[in-house]
């Protein structure tokens, strides 16, 4: 009969330990790696040989964190002008930083945004403020009116629009809840500048409720503190036991309820009706 042996200990802490070098490791690649970046940034076009020079590492390191940043779409290359070259043989790459690449260092343009807008309405009154809110909002839903005329139904325009917003970067969904759907935008593009001018977000619900022709109400808005900003479609009519109707035909949008601002949303954005 075969003896078959036990296996060896596992060696717990040599193994927690080569954990936290690699741990250590990627962390230090990220510092340099950051540290490529900015210099690109700050110098860039640049060439991989001059990087290596500046921040005191091997060529191959350097490329090696060039390419990273290239394959990621945070870097690109250009061949360098014939009058820059140096010598025979091919000219050298030039590394530059893509606008991905430039965004890892932030931009102020929400805060031009927000100066620019304080301009406006201490200049030309808060109408135009709204005026120039309703203007934006209608140039985004243009691109996407005859998709939204095609729809059936209120239900399915606003899947049509889910989709739309979320190609104009709102990363957009619906869901479906009792007396209708949710249009639910998780990511705002200008959620920092409308916590200061709530008019983008009023004149944004109004223009929902112009395309999708129907009565909407908003729920919550991440410019509000709130983890989504989330429109109530009503897709049925529900008559008035008296027979009035006169309430459940309006195309009108309405602001966020006072007493329901920073309320707390259901797990995946959206809130009870």
């Amino acid at each position: 009969m075969k003896n078959v042996g036990t296996p060896p200990p596992v060696d717990v802490a040599g193994t927690e330990g080569h954990a936290a070098q690699q741990g250590a490791a990627s962390h230090g690649d990220g510092r340099t790696r950051h540290a490529v970046a900015r210099l690109l940034l700050e110098r860039g076009p640049i060439t991989a040989a001059a990087v290596a020079d500046e921040l005191g590492l091997s060529p191959t390191a350097v490329r090696r964190h060039l390419d990273v940043l290239v394959a990621e779409g945070e870097a690109y290359t250009r061949e360098a002008s014939p009058r820059s070259r140096r010598g025979r043989g091919r000219p050298a790459k030039l590394f530059l930083l893509t606008e991905v690449g430039r965004a890892r260092f932030g931009h102020a343009y929400d805060d031009l945004a927000v100066a620019a807008l304080r301009f406006i309405a201490e200049h030309e009154g808060e109408q135009a403020v709204r005026e120039f809110a309703d203007r934006r909002i209608a140039a985004l839903v243009a691109n996407h009116r005859e998709v939204l005329a095609a729809a059936t139904d209120p239900a399915k325009r606003a899947e049509v629009l889910a989709d739309a917003l979320t190609r104009e970067g709102y990363a957009a969904s619906t869901r479906s809840v009792g007396s209708g759907e949710q249009l639910c935008q998780h990511h705002c593009p200008v959620a920092h500048v409308a916590a200061d001018f709530p008019q983008l977000c009023e004149a944004e619900t109004a223009a929902f409720a112009e395309v999708l022709g129907t009565h909407v109400q908003r729920l919550a808005t991440i410019a509000n503190g709130d983890a989504a900003c989330t429109t109530h479609v009503p897709t049925a009519r529900f008559a008035d036991p008296g027979g009035d109707t006169s309430d459940t035909v309006q195309t009108s949008a309405d602001p966020v309820p006072k007493g329901r601002q920073n309320t707390a949303p259901i797990p995946d954005g959206g809130e009870s009706v």
